[in-house]
Protein backbone atom coordinates (compact mmCIF):
# COMPACT_ATOMS: atom_id res chain seq x y z
CA UNK A 1 0.00 0.00 0.00
CA UNK A 2 1.43 3.27 -0.80
CA UNK A 3 2.32 5.38 2.02
CA UNK A 4 0.53 9.19 1.81
CA UNK A 5 2.70 12.06 1.63
CA UNK A 6 3.87 13.99 4.98
CA UNK A 7 2.25 17.33 3.61
CA UNK A 8 -1.70 15.47 3.12
CA UNK A 9 -0.79 13.50 6.44
CA UNK A 10 -0.07 16.77 8.20
CA UNK A 11 -3.62 18.06 6.76
CA UNK A 12 -5.75 14.86 7.52
CA UNK A 13 -3.91 14.71 10.87
CA UNK A 14 -5.16 18.42 11.44
CA UNK A 15 -8.98 17.78 9.87
CA UNK A 16 -9.14 14.77 12.30
CA UNK A 17 -7.92 17.01 15.48
CA UNK A 18 -10.18 20.02 14.54
CA UNK A 19 -13.15 17.67 13.55
CA UNK A 20 -13.17 16.18 16.94
CA UNK A 21 -12.13 19.03 18.58
CA UNK A 22 -15.24 20.90 16.80
CA UNK A 23 -17.65 17.76 18.02
CA UNK A 24 -16.83 18.15 21.33
CA UNK A 25 -17.07 21.82 21.92
CA UNK A 26 -20.94 21.49 20.11
CA UNK A 27 -21.78 18.96 22.50
CA UNK A 28 -20.62 21.00 25.44
CA UNK A 29 -21.80 24.14 24.12
CA UNK A 30 -25.76 22.15 23.44
CA UNK A 31 -25.19 20.81 26.94
CA UNK A 32 -24.72 24.53 27.88
CA UNK A 33 -26.98 26.18 26.08
CA UNK A 34 -29.42 24.02 27.07
CA UNK A 35 -28.79 24.47 30.73
CA UNK A 36 -28.99 27.92 30.02
CA UNK A 37 -32.27 28.31 28.38
CA UNK A 38 -33.51 25.68 30.81
CA UNK A 39 -32.52 28.11 33.73
CA UNK A 40 -33.96 31.22 31.86
CA UNK A 41 -37.63 29.96 31.12
CA UNK A 42 -37.53 28.27 34.34
CA UNK A 43 -37.28 31.63 35.77
CA UNK A 44 -39.83 33.13 33.62
CA UNK A 45 -42.32 30.53 33.88
CA UNK A 46 -42.40 30.67 37.84
CA UNK A 47 -42.77 34.64 38.39
CA UNK A 48 -45.44 34.23 35.78
CA UNK A 49 -47.34 31.34 38.16
CA UNK A 50 -46.32 33.43 41.10
CA UNK A 51 -47.85 36.47 39.76
CA UNK A 52 -50.77 34.41 39.14
CA UNK A 53 -51.13 33.01 42.17
CA UNK A 54 -51.57 36.23 43.55
CA UNK A 55 -54.95 37.11 41.27
CA UNK A 56 -58.33 36.83 43.15
CA UNK A 57 -59.68 33.72 40.63
CA UNK A 58 -63.10 33.79 42.80
CA UNK A 59 -64.70 36.59 40.50
CA UNK A 60 -64.00 34.11 37.21
CA UNK A 61 -67.53 33.47 36.14
CA UNK A 62 -68.49 31.40 32.30
CA UNK A 63 -68.64 34.39 30.25
CA UNK A 64 -65.05 36.07 31.10
CA UNK A 65 -63.58 33.15 29.40
CA UNK A 66 -64.95 33.62 26.46
CA UNK A 67 -64.72 37.58 26.57
CA UNK A 68 -61.04 36.94 27.42
CA UNK A 69 -60.59 34.21 24.71
CA UNK A 70 -61.83 36.96 21.98
CA UNK A 71 -58.83 39.33 23.47
CA UNK A 72 -56.23 36.41 23.43
CA UNK A 73 -57.40 35.82 19.29
CA UNK A 74 -57.07 39.20 18.89
CA UNK A 75 -53.48 39.88 20.55
CA UNK A 76 -52.46 36.25 18.71
CA UNK A 77 -53.68 37.86 14.87
CA UNK A 78 -50.45 40.36 15.86
CA UNK A 79 -48.17 38.34 17.60
CA UNK A 80 -45.63 35.62 16.28
CA UNK A 81 -45.82 31.99 16.31
CA UNK A 82 -43.22 31.97 19.13
CA UNK A 83 -46.08 33.02 21.57
CA UNK A 84 -47.90 29.81 21.38
CA UNK A 85 -44.95 27.91 23.19
CA UNK A 86 -46.33 29.15 26.59
CA UNK A 87 -49.35 28.01 28.23
CA UNK A 88 -51.08 28.62 31.57
CA UNK A 89 -54.38 27.44 32.88
CA UNK A 90 -56.04 27.89 36.17
CA UNK A 91 -57.91 24.92 38.29
CA UNK A 92 -59.99 24.69 41.30
CA UNK A 93 -59.61 22.72 44.38
CA UNK A 94 -61.90 19.80 42.19
CA UNK A 95 -59.84 19.54 39.25
CA UNK A 96 -62.42 21.69 37.36
CA UNK A 97 -60.41 24.25 34.73
CA UNK A 98 -61.68 27.79 35.39
CA UNK A 99 -59.36 29.88 33.35
CA UNK A 100 -56.88 29.05 30.26
CA UNK A 101 -55.09 30.98 27.70
CA UNK A 102 -57.37 29.43 24.92
CA UNK A 103 -54.26 28.12 22.96
CA UNK A 104 -52.18 25.59 24.96
CA UNK A 105 -53.39 25.81 28.41
CA UNK A 106 -56.82 24.50 27.44
CA UNK A 107 -55.50 20.88 27.07
CA UNK A 108 -53.24 20.84 30.79
CA UNK A 109 -53.86 17.84 32.49
CA UNK A 110 -55.02 18.53 36.10
CA UNK A 111 -51.88 17.09 37.80
CA UNK A 112 -50.52 19.39 40.66
CA UNK A 113 -47.37 18.72 41.53
CA UNK A 114 -44.32 20.50 43.94
CA UNK A 115 -42.34 22.55 41.45
CA UNK A 116 -41.58 21.56 37.60
CA UNK A 117 -42.61 18.24 35.67
CA UNK A 118 -42.48 17.26 32.55
CA UNK A 119 -46.23 16.12 31.14
CA UNK A 120 -47.26 14.76 27.56
CA UNK A 121 -50.23 17.31 26.12
CA UNK A 122 -52.40 14.35 24.68
CA UNK A 123 -53.62 16.77 21.99
CA UNK A 124 -51.03 17.79 20.97
CA UNK A 125 -48.79 14.60 21.21
CA UNK A 126 -45.80 17.04 22.36
CA UNK A 127 -43.97 17.09 25.52
CA UNK A 128 -44.48 20.50 27.67
CA UNK A 129 -42.51 21.47 31.29
CA UNK A 130 -45.08 22.92 33.53
CA UNK A 131 -44.69 24.54 37.00
CA UNK A 132 -47.56 24.18 39.39
CA UNK A 133 -48.17 27.06 41.96
CA UNK A 134 -50.82 26.89 44.58
CA UNK A 135 -52.59 30.40 44.62
CA UNK A 136 -52.70 32.55 47.83
CA UNK A 137 -55.79 32.06 49.11
CA UNK A 138 -55.00 28.30 48.74
CA UNK A 139 -57.90 27.11 46.43
CA UNK A 140 -56.51 27.27 43.12
CA UNK A 141 -53.64 25.47 41.36
CA UNK A 142 -52.00 27.40 38.44
CA UNK A 143 -50.36 25.71 35.77
CA UNK A 144 -47.57 27.29 33.51
CA UNK A 145 -46.32 25.22 31.27
CA UNK A 146 -43.65 25.65 28.02
CA UNK A 147 -42.92 23.37 25.01
CA UNK A 148 -39.60 21.57 25.40
CA UNK A 149 -38.85 21.19 22.07
CA UNK A 150 -38.99 25.60 21.95
CA UNK A 151 -36.16 25.24 24.34
CA UNK A 152 -34.38 23.51 22.02
CA UNK A 153 -34.64 25.18 19.09
CA UNK A 154 -33.86 28.13 21.21
CA UNK A 155 -30.45 26.21 22.09
CA UNK A 156 -29.57 25.36 18.67
CA UNK A 157 -29.83 28.72 17.61
CA UNK A 158 -27.62 30.01 19.97
CA UNK A 159 -25.28 27.23 18.56
CA UNK A 160 -25.74 28.07 15.63
CA UNK A 161 -25.32 31.86 16.15
CA UNK A 162 -21.89 30.82 17.61
CA UNK A 163 -20.67 28.12 15.65
CA UNK A 164 -21.18 29.06 11.79
CA UNK A 165 -18.85 31.80 12.20
CA UNK A 166 -16.13 29.46 14.22
CA UNK A 167 -17.10 26.79 10.82
CA UNK A 168 -16.22 29.68 8.61
CA UNK A 169 -13.41 30.66 10.09
CA UNK A 170 -12.01 27.52 10.18
CA UNK A 171 -12.22 27.01 6.66
CA UNK A 172 -10.03 30.41 6.51
CA UNK A 173 -7.66 28.60 8.61
CA UNK A 174 -7.68 25.11 7.08
CA UNK A 175 -6.40 27.34 3.77
CA UNK A 176 -3.78 29.12 5.45
CA UNK A 177 -2.31 26.11 6.69
CA UNK A 178 -2.46 24.11 3.56
CA UNK A 179 -0.74 27.16 2.13
CA UNK A 180 1.50 27.90 4.82
CA UNK A 181 2.80 23.83 4.90
CA UNK A 182 2.88 23.79 0.96
CA UNK A 183 5.35 26.91 1.30
CA UNK A 184 7.56 25.70 3.81
CA UNK A 185 7.99 22.18 1.86
CA UNK A 186 9.63 24.08 -0.53
CA UNK A 187 12.72 23.95 0.42
CA UNK A 188 12.62 19.86 0.61
CA UNK A 189 10.96 19.78 -2.74
CA UNK A 190 14.13 22.21 -4.11
CA UNK A 191 16.34 20.15 -1.92
CA UNK A 192 14.76 16.94 -4.24
CA UNK A 193 14.67 18.17 -7.28
CA UNK A 194 18.77 19.34 -6.41
CA UNK A 195 19.42 16.28 -5.81
CA UNK A 196 17.74 14.27 -8.94
CA UNK A 197 19.07 16.90 -11.04
CA UNK A 198 23.07 15.89 -10.30
CA UNK A 199 25.23 14.01 -12.21
CA UNK A 200 26.43 11.12 -11.07
CA UNK A 201 29.60 12.16 -10.37
CA UNK A 202 28.85 15.52 -8.52
CA UNK A 203 29.77 14.76 -5.21
CA UNK A 204 29.85 18.21 -3.92
CA UNK A 205 28.33 19.49 -0.45
CA UNK A 206 24.35 19.86 -0.89
CA UNK A 207 22.96 23.32 0.60
CA UNK A 208 22.59 24.20 4.02
CA UNK A 209 21.44 27.81 4.52
CA UNK A 210 17.98 27.67 3.40
CA UNK A 211 16.94 24.33 4.44
CA UNK A 212 14.63 24.24 7.49
CA UNK A 213 16.25 23.67 10.97
CA UNK A 214 14.54 20.67 11.34
CA UNK A 215 15.46 19.07 8.41
CA UNK A 216 19.39 20.29 8.69
CA UNK A 217 20.73 17.02 10.60
CA UNK A 218 19.43 15.20 7.52
CA UNK A 219 21.05 17.01 5.36
CA UNK A 220 24.55 17.04 7.22
CA UNK A 221 24.34 13.59 7.31
CA UNK A 222 23.99 13.45 3.58
CA UNK A 223 27.07 15.74 3.21
CA UNK A 224 28.55 13.53 5.17
CA UNK A 225 27.96 10.60 3.59
CA UNK A 226 28.55 12.18 0.03
CA UNK A 227 32.06 13.50 1.57
CA UNK A 228 32.91 9.58 2.47
CA UNK A 229 31.58 8.43 -1.04
CA UNK A 230 33.76 10.78 -2.66
CA UNK A 231 36.86 9.69 -0.33
CA UNK A 232 36.09 6.47 -1.34
CA UNK A 233 35.93 7.21 -4.83
CA UNK A 234 39.70 8.52 -4.88
CA UNK A 235 40.71 5.89 -3.24
CA UNK A 236 39.20 3.39 -5.43
CA UNK A 237 40.68 5.77 -8.62
CA UNK A 238 44.14 6.02 -6.84
CA UNK A 239 44.37 2.29 -6.27
CA UNK A 240 42.90 1.19 -9.89
CA UNK A 241 45.46 3.91 -11.31
CA UNK A 242 48.19 2.57 -8.97
CA UNK A 243 47.90 -0.75 -9.83
CA UNK A 244 47.57 -1.00 -13.44
CA UNK A 245 51.03 1.17 -13.14
CA UNK A 246 52.70 -1.84 -10.95
CA UNK A 247 51.09 -4.43 -12.76
CA UNK A 248 52.39 -2.97 -15.90
CA UNK A 249 56.08 -3.88 -15.71
CA UNK A 250 55.59 -7.61 -13.95
CA UNK A 251 53.56 -8.36 -17.20
CA UNK A 252 55.62 -6.45 -19.51
CA UNK A 253 58.47 -8.82 -18.11
CA UNK A 254 56.76 -12.20 -18.11
CA UNK A 255 55.78 -11.41 -21.75
CA UNK A 256 59.40 -11.06 -22.77
CA UNK A 257 60.65 -14.17 -20.63
CA UNK A 258 57.86 -16.09 -22.38
CA UNK A 259 59.10 -14.82 -25.83
CA UNK A 260 62.50 -16.06 -24.80
CA UNK A 261 60.94 -19.49 -23.90
CA UNK A 262 59.75 -19.90 -27.16
CA UNK A 263 62.65 -19.03 -29.52
CA UNK A 264 64.66 -20.75 -27.36
CA UNK A 265 63.72 -23.84 -28.81
CA UNK A 266 67.24 -25.43 -29.67
CA UNK A 267 69.06 -23.93 -26.44
CA UNK A 268 67.39 -25.95 -23.31
CA UNK A 269 69.70 -24.08 -20.98
CA UNK A 270 68.26 -20.21 -22.00
CA UNK A 271 64.85 -21.97 -22.43
CA UNK A 272 65.44 -23.39 -18.46
CA UNK A 273 66.43 -20.28 -17.20
CA UNK A 274 63.29 -18.00 -19.34
CA UNK A 275 60.86 -20.23 -17.75
CA UNK A 276 62.59 -20.71 -14.21
CA UNK A 277 62.15 -16.49 -14.63
CA UNK A 278 59.11 -16.77 -15.65
CA UNK A 279 57.88 -18.93 -12.56
CA UNK A 280 59.10 -16.17 -10.45
CA UNK A 281 57.57 -13.53 -12.03
CA UNK A 282 54.31 -14.95 -11.86
CA UNK A 283 54.79 -15.93 -8.43
CA UNK A 284 55.92 -11.88 -7.90
CA UNK A 285 52.63 -11.16 -9.85
CA UNK A 286 50.50 -13.53 -7.77
CA UNK A 287 52.08 -12.19 -4.43
CA UNK A 288 51.57 -8.47 -5.33
CA UNK A 289 47.65 -9.35 -6.48
CA UNK A 290 47.34 -11.21 -3.56
CA UNK A 291 48.62 -8.12 -1.56
CA UNK A 292 46.38 -5.53 -3.71
CA UNK A 293 43.31 -7.51 -2.96
CA UNK A 294 44.24 -7.59 1.04
CA UNK A 295 45.02 -3.97 1.23
CA UNK A 296 41.77 -3.18 -0.83
CA UNK A 297 39.78 -5.53 1.91
CA UNK A 298 41.46 -3.37 4.44
CA UNK A 299 40.52 0.06 3.00
CA UNK A 300 36.96 -0.82 2.59
CA UNK A 301 36.78 -1.67 6.24
CA UNK A 302 36.28 1.15 8.99
CA UNK A 303 36.61 -1.12 12.43
CA UNK A 304 37.79 -4.73 12.65
CA UNK A 305 34.76 -7.54 13.12
CA UNK A 306 33.78 -9.17 16.54
CA UNK A 307 37.19 -9.18 18.32
CA UNK A 308 38.73 -12.30 20.19
CA UNK A 309 40.70 -12.89 22.50
CA UNK A 310 44.78 -12.54 20.93
CA UNK A 311 47.04 -15.34 21.35
CA UNK A 312 50.13 -13.88 20.83
CA UNK A 313 52.31 -17.00 21.48
CA UNK A 314 50.38 -19.07 18.64
CA UNK A 315 50.30 -15.85 16.37
CA UNK A 316 53.91 -15.35 16.57
CA UNK A 317 55.15 -19.07 16.41
CA UNK A 318 53.20 -19.10 13.13
CA UNK A 319 54.23 -16.12 11.67
CA UNK A 320 57.93 -17.41 12.21
CA UNK A 321 57.40 -20.59 11.44
CA UNK A 322 55.97 -19.45 7.84
CA UNK A 323 59.47 -17.45 6.95
CA UNK A 324 62.10 -19.55 8.50
CA UNK A 325 62.67 -20.90 5.46
CA UNK A 326 63.43 -18.14 3.87
CA UNK A 327 65.19 -17.11 6.84
CA UNK A 328 67.25 -19.97 6.75
CA UNK A 329 68.19 -19.53 2.67
CA UNK A 330 69.73 -16.46 3.72
CA UNK A 331 70.96 -17.80 7.16
CA UNK A 332 68.99 -14.77 8.84
CA UNK A 333 68.64 -15.52 12.67
CA UNK A 334 65.21 -15.17 14.05
CA UNK A 335 64.79 -14.20 17.66
CA UNK A 336 61.54 -13.60 20.20
CA UNK A 337 61.05 -12.17 23.06
CA UNK A 338 57.28 -12.01 24.82
CA UNK A 339 56.67 -10.53 28.05
CA UNK A 340 53.49 -10.27 29.49
CA UNK A 341 50.57 -8.39 30.21
CA UNK A 342 51.41 -7.86 26.27
CA UNK A 343 49.47 -3.89 24.80
CA UNK A 344 46.97 -5.30 23.08
CA UNK A 345 45.09 -8.61 24.13
CA UNK A 346 41.78 -8.53 21.69
CA UNK A 347 41.22 -8.17 18.17
CA UNK A 348 41.27 -10.02 15.04
CA UNK A 349 44.15 -13.09 14.81
CA UNK A 350 44.02 -13.47 11.08
CA UNK A 351 44.75 -9.31 10.74
CA UNK A 352 47.41 -9.53 13.24
CA UNK A 353 49.16 -12.80 11.36
CA UNK A 354 48.82 -10.92 8.32
CA UNK A 355 50.65 -8.10 9.75
CA UNK A 356 53.33 -10.25 11.66
CA UNK A 357 54.01 -11.72 7.86
CA UNK A 358 54.23 -8.73 5.99
CA UNK A 359 56.89 -7.04 9.00
CA UNK A 360 59.30 -10.80 9.19
CA UNK A 361 59.03 -11.13 5.10
CA UNK A 362 60.19 -7.39 4.52
CA UNK A 363 62.67 -8.07 7.11
CA UNK A 364 64.11 -11.21 5.70
CA UNK A 365 63.83 -9.68 1.83
CA UNK A 366 65.75 -6.23 2.62
CA UNK A 367 68.19 -7.66 5.47
CA UNK A 368 71.63 -8.60 4.69
CA UNK A 369 73.44 -12.62 4.89
CA UNK A 370 73.90 -13.13 8.66
CA UNK A 371 71.55 -10.48 9.79
CA UNK A 372 69.27 -10.57 12.82
CA UNK A 373 65.43 -10.14 13.00
CA UNK A 374 63.75 -9.74 16.66
CA UNK A 375 59.97 -9.83 17.38
CA UNK A 376 59.67 -8.30 21.17
CA UNK A 377 56.29 -8.22 22.44
CA UNK A 378 55.87 -6.07 25.88
CA UNK A 379 53.43 -4.04 27.88
CA UNK A 380 53.79 -1.11 25.63
CA UNK A 381 54.67 -2.29 22.43
CA UNK A 382 54.92 -4.43 19.58
CA UNK A 383 58.26 -4.28 17.71
CA UNK A 384 60.12 -6.10 14.73
CA UNK A 385 63.76 -4.60 14.30
CA UNK A 386 66.61 -6.26 11.70
CA UNK A 387 69.98 -5.30 11.43
CA UNK A 388 72.13 -5.29 8.14
CA UNK A 389 69.73 -2.83 6.31
CA UNK A 390 71.10 -0.41 3.50
CA UNK A 391 67.93 2.32 3.85
CA UNK A 392 68.54 5.86 4.14
CA UNK A 393 66.92 8.12 7.05
CA UNK A 394 64.80 10.62 3.81
CA UNK A 395 62.56 7.66 2.89
CA UNK A 396 61.70 7.02 6.77
CA UNK A 397 58.82 9.73 6.61
CA UNK A 398 57.41 7.82 3.50
CA UNK A 399 57.57 4.74 4.07
CA UNK A 400 53.47 3.14 4.39
CA UNK A 401 52.69 4.89 1.42
CA UNK A 402 51.35 2.28 -1.59
CA UNK A 403 53.48 1.04 -3.61
CA UNK A 404 56.35 3.03 -2.70
CA UNK A 405 60.13 1.78 -2.85
CA UNK A 406 63.10 3.61 -1.76
CA UNK A 407 65.55 4.32 -4.98
CA UNK A 408 68.53 1.58 -5.11
CA UNK A 409 66.57 -1.32 -3.96
CA UNK A 410 67.77 -4.44 -5.69
CA UNK A 411 65.31 -6.94 -3.81
CA UNK A 412 62.01 -7.25 -5.91
CA UNK A 413 58.98 -6.29 -4.02
CA UNK A 414 55.34 -4.51 -4.42
CA UNK A 415 55.84 -1.73 -1.85
CA UNK A 416 52.41 -2.76 -0.36
CA UNK A 417 53.64 -4.75 2.52
CA UNK A 418 54.27 -1.84 4.91
CA UNK A 419 50.47 0.10 3.72
CA UNK A 420 49.16 -2.98 4.34
CA UNK A 421 50.37 -3.37 8.43
CA UNK A 422 49.66 0.90 8.95
CA UNK A 423 46.20 -0.13 7.57
CA UNK A 424 46.05 -3.23 10.45
CA UNK A 425 47.20 -1.47 12.82
CA UNK A 426 44.95 1.73 12.57
CA UNK A 427 41.97 -0.85 12.35
CA UNK A 428 42.84 -1.81 15.87
CA UNK A 429 43.77 1.74 17.12
CA UNK A 430 46.89 1.27 16.99
CA UNK A 431 50.15 3.63 15.35
CA UNK A 432 53.32 2.53 13.67
CA UNK A 433 56.51 4.31 14.01
CA UNK A 434 59.35 3.72 12.13
CA UNK A 435 63.21 4.32 12.68
CA UNK A 436 66.52 3.19 11.98
CA UNK A 437 69.83 3.82 14.16
CA UNK A 438 73.16 2.62 12.20
CA UNK A 439 72.05 -0.62 10.21
CA UNK A 440 69.36 -1.33 12.81
CA UNK A 441 65.69 -0.88 11.18
CA UNK A 442 63.19 -0.75 13.56
CA UNK A 443 59.32 -1.19 13.24
CA UNK A 444 57.13 -0.08 16.39
CA UNK A 445 53.34 -0.71 16.85
CA UNK A 446 51.93 0.36 19.57
CA UNK A 447 48.34 2.30 21.03
CA UNK A 448 47.43 5.40 19.65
Amino acid sequence: MKKLSLKLRLILFFLIIAGAVWAASGVLAWLESREQTDEFFDTYQLMLARQLATADWSNIKPGTQKSIDKIIDKLEDDGDEEDEAIGLAVFDSHGNMVFHDNENGRHFRYAPASGFVDQMIDEEDEMWRIVWVTSTDGRYAIAVGQEIEFRHDIALEMIEATFIPWICGLGILLVAIVGLISKEFLPLKKLARNIAERESDNLAPLEENSVPKEVLPLVRAMNALLAKIADMLQRERSFIADSAHELRSPLTALKVQLDVAELADDDKQVQQAALSNLREGIERSSRLVEQMLALSKLDASHQTEAEEELNWGLIIGNAIEEQQAAAQAKNISLNVSCRKPVFLTKGQSFLWSLLLRNLLDNAIRYSGEGAVISVELNTNELKVSNNKTALDNQYLPRLGERFFRPAGQQTRGSGLGLSIVGKIAALHGCKVAYSRQDDIFCVRICRQ
